[in-house]
């Protein structure tokens, strides 16, 4: 069943142009502030909280200025992973990182996603959640209609036994979209290509044998891939933090 989880692989090799405002262009999305603190630093001190001991933090865009800000960093210990050359997409980015992150299953974390916790850690429920022998990929969902910064029909629905399952037609509103958060185990790549490819390749392959599974968020989550979004957050934040 659930293992220790001591490795993660943050995601902040994006271009990140639908970010970019006169107030933050000179800033890769990673580094953009919110509630006086930038996004990366959200998502690593979260990491640190559950127990994660070493991030490998991939960098293209503004690489120079992700690493200089990273390396005041202590916990978790950072390692780069350098796409200066090609962009390599979600899934290629992870597939060149994998000697780094070890032999066993590791968290995956995007840079922009944030969110206020319900009751108790969704990382620590995640961790819990994780079956090695059962899973080659778990992943961290939301409920759409209450998240903030997406808008769409959903990514998944939820089976009764926690596996995922994509729209049967493109029309279908499905419950549940993708934090950005998940676990997987190397293997899931066993057999990808090389180069760019998304993570939604390698999902789809799990979900068709039945190894893909999901676990719902407690809290009020929010996707910050806009100047808009990143504003409704910081709404969410201030109001949180008056209560």
């Amino acid at each position: 069943m659930a293992g220790t989880l001591n490795s993660a692989m943050v995601l902040c090799a994006g271009l990140g142009t639908r970010m970019a405002t006169p107030a933050n262009n000179a800033l890769p999305k990673p580094l953009v502030q919110l509630g006086g603190k930038a996004l990366v630093d959200h998502a690593l001190d979260r990491l640190a909280a559950a127990g994660i001991e070493r991030a490998v933090v991939n960098v293209h865009y503004k690489a120079d200025l992700i690493e200089q800000h990273l390396r005041e960093r202590k916990a978790p210990r950072i390692e780069i992973s350098d796409e200066r050359a090609a962009l390599l997409d979600t899934g290629g980015g992870i597939k060149k990182a994998l000697p780094r992150l070890g032999p066993g299953a590791f968290m995956i974390h995007n840079a922009d996603s944030v969110w206020i916790e319900g009751v108790g850690s969704n990382l620590a429920r995640l961790s819990a959640a994780w079956d090695d022998a059962a899973m080659d990929c778990l992943l961290l969902l939301a409920v759409a209609s209450a998240s903030h910064g997406y808008q769409g029909r959903g990514d998944f629905a939820l089976d009764s036994d926690a596996r995922i399952r994509r729209k049967r037609v493109e029309q279908e509103i499905v419950p549940f979209v993708f934090t950005g958060v998940s676990i997987a185990h190397p293997r899931l790549f066993d057999g990808s290509p090389e180069g760019a490819f998304s993570l939604n390749l390698v999902w789809s392959r799990a979900i068709g044998a039945g190894r893909a599974y999901g676990v719902r968020m407690d809290g009020e989550w929010m996707h910050v891939g806009t100047p808009s979004a990143l504003a409704e957050a910081e709404q969410c934040l201030s109001r949180t933090q008056q209560v």
